[in-house]
């Protein structure tokens, strides 16, 4: 059985739909220091709202508040329910300290103390 809606009534069922995920969501994006609100974040992308959605392709920066979380590269994909969709080429996790290019061994001391020698 399928149920059909009204033109007016889908409409407004998918404006409350949208409100719904902008109210819910803290994710954002950053590119060209000015910001946009992600509606809806999954592992291979994430959406923006299709009527403020600008025509991203490229490097962004994705927040969740103030926390930087990936760097990424995207490709817009296809508008959906009022919904711009774009996909990652590549996310990449920002970490807090820089990597490093040798293996830290457990029992590695973590200072060293200076001892003076008597004089």
């Amino acid at each position: 059985m399928e149920v059909s809606l009204s033109k007016d009534i889908q409409a407004g069922l998918d404006a409350a739909r949208m409100d719904s995920l902008r109210k819910s969501s803290k994710l954002r994006i950053e590119v060209d220091n000015t910001h946009h609100k992600v509606l809806r974040y999954w592992g291979e992308g994430f959406s923006l709202d299709a009527a403020s959605a600008p025509q991203l392709r490229g490097l962004v920066d994705l927040y969740d508040g103030s926390v930087h979380l990936f760097q990424c590269l995207i490709v817009a994909g296809q508008e959906e329910s009022g919904e711009m969709q774009y996909e990652f080429k590549r996310a990449t996790k920002v970490c807090e300290k820089p990597a490093l290019d040798f293996e830290r061994s457990v029992d590695a001391p973590v200072a060293l103390i200076a001892v003076d020698a008597p004089t």
